[in-house]
């Protein structure tokens, strides 16, 4: 009998962190459905992130200084069983028998302790859960931003190109304007000597030298491209 009681008592050490532990978590599981709670409305991922990873690791600390102790009292329990049934006691004149007294007091205090380490795990895998949706959410809010950014990128590189056109055709212009100047310098003895006017000369310079100049930049952009690459 001395060594059942003591594997009893050694049992009932659980019940008394037990109860300071239930107490713990009705703040942690109210904080944690409120937390569920604004993960769908507006409020900014990262604030929800904040006070889901501080509850998740306030359940984690309650969960490393209490799961040796539901071991241990589930271990005592099973020890003090096993001590009743080996006694294989008898009623004597209507008496209670030992094992109905651990029936009404012994086992309702082990349910206790068996029902905060149900409450911790269930409480810990809401926590998961919870991390899992807010990634998620987290995760669609990036893919948005990101195609947000490359339909950004992709305006501004049609503008870009658009820019790079119009700057392109501005230089074969500018180019050609001052390349018939040149030309028709060089080459207004030439006309002279053949009769032929200066304006029907200049005419029929600038789409020979317009057309060179394109010429001339169309292969320098194609240099740069391979040069590129």
């Amino acid at each position: 009998m001395t060594e059942l009681e003591t594997y009893r008592a050694m049992s009932m050490l659980g019940l008394s962190r037990t109860r300071s532990l239930m107490r713990r978590l009705n703040g942690l599981e109210t904080r944690l459905t409120e937390i569920v709670d604004h993960m769908s409305g507006s409020e900014p991922a990262d604030a929800v992130l904040h006070d889901l990873i501080e509850v998740a690791g306030q359940l984690e600390t309650e969960a490393t200084q209490n799961f040796f102790r539901f071991g241990a009292t589930s271990a005592y329990q099973a020890i003090v069983a096993e001590r009743v049934q080996a006694l294989r006691e008898t009623r004597y004149h209507g008496r209670q028998t030992l094992s109905e007294f651990m029936t009404r007091r012994y086992l309702p205090a082990m349910r206790t302790v068996k029902s905060a380490e149900h409450r911790l795990n269930a409480a810990l895998e809401r926590a998961t859960r919870a991390g899992d949706l807010l990634r998620t959410r987290v995760d669609v809010q990036r893919s948005a931003q990101n195609q947000a950014l490359l339909e950004s990128m992709d305006r501004r590189a049609d503008l870009q190109l658009r820019l790079q056109h119009t700057v392109e055709g501005l230089s074969v212009v500018a180019i050609s304007y001052y390349a018939v100047g040149l030309a028709s310098y060089a080459l207004a003895p030439l006309a002279q000597s053949v009769g032929l006017d200066k304006t029907v000369l200049l005419a029929l310079l600038v789409p020979v030298v317009v057309g060179g100049v394109w010429l001339g930049l169309r292969r320098i952009k194609a240099g740069l491209g391979s040069d590129d690459h």
